[in-house]
């Protein structure tokens, strides 16, 4: 009977478990995972601390009692793997109740560690209250905070994914917020054109965003900005961020890649045959060119999950590369994007063309519509698509899944004019967006 420990229990570990499961009834299978819960839906954390979501159990997919139950697998929390012996295919292990250790022995290892919120060397930082929301635990931990101190202000430092949804879910509470990024435009994975629609948006509800900019020192409650401004406030969430979690993997003598990430080839094995990464910590490639990429999002985690339980059960399924399509909400503007951006297409000295289409997301004579910029790049040689990126009211989402498929698929810029997509007034129009780019495209 083949024996397999995974070393991570939220989204690809768990996730990997399952699928071991459903296409092997008969093998052992062990997850071990240093936090205090399993399975939770971290996407969802901001919106339990905004109380957008009430009941901060609902995001709670499974705990150990009901892996052990249903599907026969061995769960163990706050145990933390902390060496992986290669030659003799065994890990020790950590009880982080009692501290005592001992080794377990596997025929395959899936190391799905996840990542940790990046702590930059600011003075003052731990005398603050602050706070970082890479776990269950933080986002506990944020929610206390907040209804038992009343704060009225929060600092929030980085202005990717997690500080733009924390931003709107502390204004949703009643808080005042000030978002303090690095760069000269928020979400580096947008365009910069597109970015200041969401910087726009922030502000207009009442979201103060200081760019080109970071946190310098903490004292008290007045954070002191490289650009010699100060901001009064009650608590700061540090969002600056992820490192990968790959101390046990380098430990081990196993590769990391220039993306910082465990290196991992087409079926997620690492230098070790017997050893697989995925999730957060493992590097992949670029599905346009490519070039090693990693994206720390929870859909590259669950595919690479069934893609490992696949070659582990004997049916090896090789990895396609990654487009890093995602999506995130705003008050009331939506952005999506799949693909590369200008920045990239740039830095990798590619030939692109860019086409945009500003329209309605349904027709205009419906009253439930509102407006949305699709921008596309392509190659203007092979006619490839490259990239997408949309922002607007509603139907964000759809467009650019559209187009991830177009991509998927190898259709070219010009086979957008031709999609047969659904229309009645409430959802699209005869000329759908996506549709639009086509022909605006074709010459």
């Amino acid at each position: 009977m083949k024996k397999v420990i995974i070393v991570g229990a939220v989204g690809g570990g768990a996730t990997a478990a399952g699928q071991l499961r459903f296409y092997d009834k008969e093998m052992s299978i062990t997850v071990y995972d240093r936090d205090s819960t399993m399975s939770y839906a971290a996407c969802g954390t901001p919106y339990v601390i905004g109380e957008v979501i009430e009941d901060e159990t609902s995001i709670l997919m499974a705990d150990p009692e009901q892996f052990q139950q249903k599907r026969n697998i061995d769960v163990k929390l706050e145990h933390e793997v902390v060496e992986i012996l290669r030659p003799e295919k065994k890990i020790r292990v950590r009880n982080l109740k009692t501290g005592d250790e001992f080794h377990d022995s596997y025929d395959a290892l899936i190391l799905s560690p996840g990542g940790s919120a990046i702590m930059p060397d600011i003075e003052g930082l731990q005398k603050s209250h602050l706070f970082t929301l890479r776990s269950y635990g933080d986002m506990q931990a944020i929610h206390s905070y907040i209804q038992s101190e009343k704060p009225s202000h929060c600092v929030v430092s980085g202005a990717g994914f997690i500080g733009l949804e924390m931003a709107e879910n502390l204004k949703h509470l009643g808080l005042e917020v000030d978002i303090v990024h690095k760069s000269s435009a928020i979400l580096s994975i947008l365009d910069e054109d597109l970015s200041q629609l969401l910087h726009a948006e922030l502000e207009k509800n009442g979201v103060q965003v200081h760019t080109e900019t970071v946190i310098e020192k903490i004292d008290d409650r007045n954070v002191h900005l490289s650009n010699g401004k100060s901001l009064e406030t009650d608590f700061v969430i540090m969002s600056i961020g992820l490192k990968p979690n790959t101390e046990l993997a380098e430990t081990a003598g196993l590769s990391i890649g220039e993306t910082g990430g465990i290196r991992t080839n087409d079926f997620m094995q690492t230098d070790d045959e017997s050893i697989y990464a995925i999730g957060d910590a493992s590097e992949n490639f670029d599905f346009i060119t490519g070039d090693p990429k990693r994206v720390p999002l929870a859909w590259p985690a669950h595919r690479q999950a069934f893609l490992v339980a696949q070659h582990i059960t004997g049916n090896p399924i090789a990895k396609k590369g990654l487009l890093g399509t995602s999506a995130l909400k705003v008050f009331s503007l939506d952005a999506a994007m799949t693909g590369l951006t200008e920045t990239a297409i740039k830095e990798k000295g590619l030939t692109a063309k860019t086409v945009s289409h500003t329209g309605n997301s349904n027709a205009g004579y419906y009253p439930d519509h509102e407006k949305l910029t699709l921008k596309v790049h392509y190659n203007p040689e092979t006619r490839q698509i490259l990239g997408a990126q949309c922002v607007g009211g509603k139907g964000v989402d759809k467009r650019i899944d559209v187009i991830a498929t177009a991509i998927y698929g190898g259709l070219t810029v010009d086979d957008l004019q031709a999609l047969e997509l659904c229309y009645a007034p409430p959802f699209s129009s005869p000329k759908d967006p996506v549709n639009m780019i086509g022909y605006k495209a074709f010459d």
